[in-house]
């Protein structure tokens, strides 16, 4: 019951939607409890709790500090984008933008590169159909790049907080280790993709692309970065919560099913998904399906990741016009993935 009410009232209840951090975190404490009273073995105990405080430090960390330093250097980030962008023409700026996003990701997070490719599309002044091929291939970028290391986004958190154990013994470099042959051609091939999209048409005016609704303040920066603290811990709780689920289904899952099913994250966020999937008693080749499955498919709708979700939010980008770029694209990217995975 607490997974089906996990992935279907943020879709259907405003309320949730507005404050699923505290709903996640809600849950995580019901689930938590019940596998608890029911269970053969406790699952609330003080390294829990110790998981749930310290596991989000590191992400929420860099989130504000490199929040903070977008902020202070807004405006001459904003004129180093549009020299940037006529000297080296629309073409090659746009697979500059998409690879170097997507491979930073892991490092400066996927919120924050997402606020700087809001920062940069407000920047230029191109058609508002090119910015928006932009926005989408960039964000499939950063999903994919920040899953590198735990510090670039809440699913590559959690993975790496429910690994850490036997027998992965996961450390910070992990997933780089056995995802970063699928992940980094994926984001260079992303990259070549926006090179190769025509301009349809040639510089606009200023308020004729896609620009930010609202200009975030030091307040929105400190909000968002306990959001994320919030939101972590949530699903640390709803991963151990979840556990006795995993156990005893999920991990007989065939590849191909864990792979397919995880399509699922176009619109449950994906993050979310890997708290209520990933096992240490999964092989690699389970691992590794989950995750691509989750990663590919969260860029294909809006609530699929946190860089659509955020990047949509500030542009004012509609889902529909979102779906019509990101659904092909996306399951174009998940056939070539699976051919690979399988391979």
């Amino acid at each position: 019951m607490i997974v089906a009410l996990v992935l279907v009232l943020p879709l259907s209840v405003p309320l949730v939607e507005k404050n699923l951090e505290a709903f996640l975190f809600f849950m995580g404490v019901l689930a938590v409890s019940f596998s608890h009273a029911w269970g053969p073995d406790p699952v609330w105990s003080a390294s829990l709790v110790s998981e749930a405080l310290k596991d989000p430090l590191l992400i929420t960390a860099a989130v504000l500090v490199f929040g903070l330093a977008v902020f202070a250097f807004r405006a001459p980030l904003t004129a180093f984008i549009v020299r940037v962008e006529r000297k080296l023409g629309s073409k090659l700026f746009c697979f500059a933008l998409v690879t170097l996003l997507g491979l930073l990701s892991s490092v400066i997070t996927a919120v924050i590169a997402a606020i700087l490719l809001v920062e940069v599309v407000s920047s230029l002044e191109l058609s508002k159909e090119y910015e928006l091929k932009l926005v989408v291939l960039a964000c499939f970028s950063i999903g994919l790049g920040a899953a590198l290391t735990p510090a670039g986004e809440p699913l590559s958190t959690i993975c790496i907080a429910k690994l850490k154990g036997e027998p992965y013994n996961a450390g910070f470099f992990f997933l780089l280790e056995h995802l970063g042959k699928f992940i980094i051609p994926g984001v260079l091939g992303l990259g070549i993709i926006g090179a190769f999209i025509e301009p349809s048409v040639k510089a606009v005016g200023p308020d004729e692309g896609l620009k930010e609704l609202v200009n975030e303040t030091v307040k929105d920066l400190l909000a968002r970065s306990l959001k994320v603290y919030i939101f972590i811990a949530a699903l640390v709780l709803l991963g151990a919560g979840f556990k006795p689920l995993i156990d005893k289904y999920v991990v007989k899952l065939s590849v191909a099913v864990l792979y397919w099913l995880n399509s699922v994250s176009a619109v449950v966020d994906n993050a979310t998904l890997a708290a209520a999937e990933i096992s240490p008693k999964m092989t690699l080749f389970q691992v590794r399906a989950v995750l691509l499955g989750l990663l590919v498919a969260g860029g294909m709708l809006i609530p699929g990741n946190i860089p659509n979700i955020i990047s949509a939010g500030r542009l004012g980008i509609k889902s529909r016009q979102w779906a019509k770029i990101g659904i092909p694209l996306g399951l174009t990217i998940m056939a070539v993935y699976f051919v690979l995975l399988i391979l």
